[in-house]
């Protein structure tokens, strides 16, 4: 149950933060010392890379969520706590950023490193960024059985 409310929660998260970036970022950004609050409409992955592959991202990200879900439902009684909440953060991260892709073409990133050059992004790239950081601990604690 705690794996569905971080799930949700992520999404509600998400969802709220994007809509904020939405209407109070488009005009004027935010900077301050540690992030700045700058609106953008990735329509690419990651850092931007394969810009205006829209149809690609919808197909890729539906066959990786499913999978995720399937495989998380399935071993959920038998996973460890640590990959559980890993495949909890990854999935409602992608359903995320699927969400705008899907319903805007576009997924809108908003934060920003103000102290160093890194691409802008948004709750559903730090879930799912949490998320495999987890995995690989989880990888490099277990990856032998």
């Amino acid at each position: 149950m705690i794996y569905l409310i971080i799930i949700i929660l992520g999404l509600v998260i998400d969802r709220l933060t994007k809509i904020y970036a939405v209407n109070n970022l488009m005009e004027k950004n935010i900077d301050g010392k540690l992030f700045n609050l700058t609106y953008l409409e990735n329509r690419g992955a990651a850092f931007g890379i394969l810009q205006d592959k829209r149809l690609v991202f919808i197909i890729l990200t539906s066959a990786i969520v499913i999978y995720l879900l399937y495989y998380f439902v399935k071993n959920i009684k038998t996973s460890p706590m640590i990959l559980n909440l890993s495949l909890a953060m990854i999935i409602s991260g992608a359903i995320g950023n699927f969400y705008d892709r899907l319903i805007q073409g576009y997924v809108v990133d908003f934060i920003e490193f103000a102290f160093v050059k890194f691409p802008v992004f948004n709750v559903a790239d730090i879930l799912v960024t949490i998320g495999c950081a987890l995995m690989i601990i989880y990888i490099i604690l277990h990856g032998d059985k």
